[in-house]
């Protein structure tokens, strides 16, 4: 892991390893919660943790370089969302395609994986879900669509995700869900934040 000054007041935290991020996030998130670190904002990506917000960046970077992550915690330990998704995506044929299986397996293993939010991004209360095995990683589309539904229950690479609003996107789509996952009157806004598990279960 490096660490980097971005700007007066904020740092960067480069994983070498994208399984260390929620390590990191976690450990950042507990310290702050004790007291033992200042910062605004900590914030996971796939394979950094941005500290934005942070009065003196050195003295908090050395500090941090002495930090030892502690394991993530088990699954049992965090918060869980379900999400009732009615499995009727438009790209389930071509996700059983490159899975290699029928569609109905891949509803199956959708609703048998147990997420985690990796992180948040793209739009506010996007959230990045992990869990699903490298091997399953399906692209994008080419060209991606003007209009994605709100709700959209959608794959990536190796990632899901839900569109918590209408908006532009290339992923594959395999449900929707009724669930409101953005609403800024809430605290948090987001349903799902980073280290959240989630289950996609059937609506």
């Amino acid at each position: 892991m490096r660490i980097r000054p971005v700007g007066r007041h904020a740092l960067l935290l480069d994983c070498d390893d994208p399984g260390q991020v929620e390590a990191w996030r976690a450990e950042l998130w507990r310290r702050r919660d004790a007291g033992e670190l200042t910062a605004v904002e900590i914030v996971p990506a796939a394979a950094t943790v941005l500290l934005d917000g942070v009065p003196d960046p050195a003295a908090v970077a050395a500090r941090i370089a002495g930090w030892t992550p502690r394991p993530v915690a088990a699954p049992a330990a965090a918060a869980q969302v379900e999400v009732p998704t009615v499995y009727d995506g438009e790209d389930l044929p071509v996700v059983a395609r490159h899975w290699g299986v029928t569609v109905p397996e891949v509803v199956r293993r959708l609703r048998e994986t147990a997420f985690r939010v990796a992180f948040c991004g793209f739009a506010p209360g996007f959230a990045y879900l992990t869990g699903l095995p490298p091997e399953w990683a399906v692209p994008r589309l080419p060209s991606p669509r003007t209009r994605v539904p709100a709700g959209s229950v959608a794959l990536a690479g190796p990632y899901a995700g839900i569109y918590p609003t209408a908006s532009p996107g290339g992923w594959l789509l395999v449900g929707r869900t009724e669930l409101t996952l953005f609403d800024v009157r809430a605290d948090p806004p987001a349903r799902l934040t980073p280290g959240t598990r989630v289950r996609l279960v059937a609506a």
